[in-house]
């Protein structure tokens, strides 16, 4: 399938130069045995970006990002960062882009390879099978309400954050977790703290309401506290299908659901608009783990969660549903025949390297393909 469809590659800083180097070769790969193509552009952001330009990105990249039809990113951040004024911050770049993106839906998908089933603490009968999704609130919330920051309060400092929602926000992050549902199992839980915040209270109020008179009657909803959902995440993670909550709530679940897959170095991530006219939207496609500045360069990342943010990118921006089935079915066959990156090493099975990895997995490219 011959295309004219952009990709902004932004691999940032620490490992996501080398986590990006194996999606560049699938990308050749893709390219030379199922003739699809794409237009790439690539992109400064975080602190590589600070250490030209002394900002975490700039206006050329962020205009970059608006015109693609998908942008693919790897993983910002540093201590050599840490007293960089907050607006040039790398995460500022992040940020930036789902703001002015408007990607307020990020999607959280925590999927058990039955290969890794004892590379998490555990159980392996309470995590067998499970294939769950969080829909996480990403434009809005406490990330970026006002007032925020330091006050005089009567004489005693204070700093504070805000926490804020409009109704809008609010119905168009649960219509996508509604939207997923009915592909998946048909259910949602919608998850906040309606018994101690004012902002829980509406949260449920609006999905409760949204959910009845939206069309969503055939979904089955049900209400959780956040952190009930958090120790259920431990406990009883299969009840799950999809999760939708705020962008707090969201980025703290999602790093707990994690605890079941073994590595968040096996977690992607999508971040999606509203869709337009065409039905398409703007997306950006990242893993959940970050630029793990400690073993940066030494070949030692697990590239999987990028790759399979890249099949997400294939699936969600492109309809392309064979071959992102293929990329992740080619990472389950390098788990299933024991290749391992460091992060879930396993007894028995044979360690390799960022770019070993790889290797592996274009190799069991050529066999599906073939």
């Amino acid at each position: 399938m011959a295309t004219n469809k952009t990709l902004l590659m932004l691999p940032g800083d620490g490992i996501g130069p080398e986590v990006f180097n194996q999606v560049r070769r699938v990308v050749d790969w893709m390219a030379k045995n199922r003739s699809i193509n794409f237009d790439l552009k690539e992109g400064l952001v975080g602190g590589a970006c600070y250490d030209v330009h002394k900002q975490a990105i700039t206006d050329e990249t962020m205009q970059d990002a608006l015109d693609a039809d998908a942008v693919l990113f790897g993983a910002v951040g540093g201590p050599q960062y840490d007293n960089v004024e907050r607006h040039a911050r790398p995460e500022a770049g992040l940020l930036r882009l789902r703001k002015e993106m408007d990607l307020f839906a990020n999607l959280r998908p925590a999927v058990v390879f039955d290969a890794l089933l004892d590379a998490s603490t555990l159980k392996p009968e309470v995590i067998q099978g499970l294939d769950l999704m969080i829909v996480r609130e990403l434009t809005s919330g406490v990330y970026f309400g006002e007032p925020r920051g330091m006050q005089d309060y009567n004489g005693v400092e204070r700093c504070i954050d805000t926490q804020a929602y409009t109704k809008a926000e609010v119905e168009r992050v649960a219509a996508v977790a509604f939207d997923l549902a009915r592909k998946r199992n048909s259910r949602v839980h919608s998850v906040e703290k309606a018994n101690v915040m004012e902002t829980g209270i509406f949260w449920r109020k609006t999905v409760t309401e949204l959910h009845a008179s939206g069309g969503y009657q055939d979904i089955e909803l049900a209400h959780m506290y956040a952190d009930n959902c958090a120790m259920q995440l431990m406990k009883n993670p299969k009840q799950f299908d999809v999760i939708v909550t705020d962008n707090l709530f969201g980025d703290l679940l999602s790093d707990a659901a994690a605890m079941s897959t073994g590595s968040l170095g096996m977690l992607p991530s999508a971040s999606l608009g509203a869709a337009d006219e065409n039905g398409q939207r703007k997306a950006l496609y990242e893993p959940v783990h970050g630029s793990a500045p400690d073993i940066a360069g030494q070949d030692l990342a697990n590239p999987s969660a990028m790759l399979l943010s890249f099949a997400m990118m294939l699936r969600y921006s492109f309809g392309l549903l064979k071959d992102a089935d293929m990329v992740e079915n080619a990472i389950q066959n390098v788990l299933k025949s024991g290749i391992r990156t460091g992060d879930i090493m396993a007894p028995g099975c044979t360690q390799v390297g960022t770019t070993g990895m790889g290797d592996a997995i274009l190799a069991e490219l050529d066999k599906l393909v073939g």
